[in-house]
């Protein structure tokens, strides 16, 4: 029964939740674009007042590995291994898009028990989008990748299997599958540290414990610096 401090910072949301168990004991959250070095040392206290805990009764560190923005993974990757190397704790790494289908899954209000496959979509610019399959035992049917979306995408398992889409990216979707009737949309949905807690469980009693030295966020694409207003 490890205590797992949970951190997901791979969009616009901050997120932290302390776990035992894959059990829920404290989360505090916020989605309010990227203001993740501002307020993720303040969560991580937060959540452990909540509890009554130290920082030094940590079993763990699981920290959103990606795929998604480059800033907030950085910001929450680098905290979970500065926490890590100066307590001496493990480093757990979850895939962001595994950790919000589990979300779905979990939660009983999302009516999901005729769904055949789950796609998370986080959002990356135009008509582009992180995503990957899985089953409803998290099972990765289809690789995380980069996909440009159109008429054709997914076409080919939407003839025959009901797919339920969601996350920050599914919205370019929707108006591309309107007619299929295989393809259904949850909305609102976004990473969170809650649905962490359980792939974090077992990838601590599994021992899936990351190099602290020499981890590295999953980017999946190079990063590319914008402009600051009043640039050419």
């Amino acid at each position: 029964m490890a205590l797992i401090l949970n951190i997901e910072t791979a969009t616009t949301v901050c997120s932290v939740s302390l776990g035992k168990d894959g059990k829920l004991l404290a989360i505090k959250e916020q989605n309010g674009g990227y203001s993740h070095s501002e307020n993720l040392t303040l969560f991580i206290e937060d959540v452990l007042q909540q509890t009554g805990n130290k920082i030094s009764e940590i079993d763990a560190i699981a920290v959103s590995k990606g795929p998604g923005s480059y800033t907030g993974l950085r910001i929450g990757v680098s905290t979970a291994k500065g926490l890590c190397y100066a307590l001496g704790k493990p480093l757990l790494a979850i895939n962001t898009l595994l950790s919000i289908t589990q979300s779905i899954v979990q939660n009983s209000k999302f009516k999901v028990e005729s769904a055949d496959l789950f796609c998370p979509m986080l959002d990356a610019r135009r008509m582009e989008v992180y995503c990957a399959i899985y089953d409803l035992q998290g099972n990765e049917m289809r690789a995380t990748a980069a996909e440009i979306i159109d008429e054709n995408s997914f076409s080919d398992i939407l003839k025959t299997k009901k797919i339920v889409f969601f996350g920050d990216g599914s919205a370019k979707c929707k108006e591309t599958f309107s007619k299929n009737s295989n393809a259904v949309f949850i909305n609102d949905v976004v990473p969170s540290a809650r649905g962490m807690l359980v792939l974090s469980e077992q990838a601590y009693n599994s021992q899936q414990f990351e190099d602290v030295a020499y981890f590295e966020p999953f980017y999946l694409k190079d990063f590319v610096a914008g402009k600051k207003k009043g640039e050419v």
